[in-house]
């Protein structure tokens, strides 16, 4: 399994894109994004890097393994 790192928020951004995920709304400092097969929206906040334990729990989220997410990163 890789080692997952902080990322910047653009390039979160661009992933979630990638996945089919839409921006549904900015609510004060977070950004939502939802995709039609997802039970829960997946939340980032404003900040300019996105910390580890965020992406572990949008990953759940969106259903997808690490490796995946290094993958698209990668393609992106």
């Amino acid at each position: 399994m890789p080692h997952l790192t902080p990322i910047n928020k653009k390039k979160f951004n661009k992933f979630l894109f990638a996945v089919g995920c839409k921006l549904e709304r900015t609510k004060g400092d977070h950004r939502i994004y939802w995709r039609a097969d997802l039970k829960r929206p997946v939340v980032i906040t404003e900040d300019k890097i996105v910390p580890v334990f965020i992406i572990r729990n949008n990953l759940r989220t969106l259903g997808m393994s690490p490796d995946e997410y290094v993958k698209i990163l990668e393609n992106i």
